[in-house]
């Protein structure tokens, strides 16, 4: 196969907002390079499961709503 056909793949230093630091492999930057994040699983509603609101403003939430919101599936 040929040499370039495949990523570098070489260790990285992968910095979390809160400063904690880890090594892992990656095709990312060069040898040695830092990758900071700006989102950290410790602190993001998405892995957190933090208060997340829905704004619609006459959306297809509202159009679904109007549609459908009288059939009332799942209610005993």
């Amino acid at each position: 196969m040929k040499p370039e056909g495949h990523p570098n793949y070489h260790f990285i230093k992968v910095v979390m907002t809160d400063g904690n630091e880890y090594i892992t492999r990656s095709t990312y930057g060069a040898q040695g390079a830092s990758l900071h994040l700006d989102i950290d699983p410790k602190t993001h509603p998405a892995w957190t499961g933090g208060s997340a609101h829905l704004v619609d403003r006459g959306g297809r939430l509202t159009r679904f709503n109007t549609r459908f919101g009288n059939i009332g599936l799942g209610k005993k």
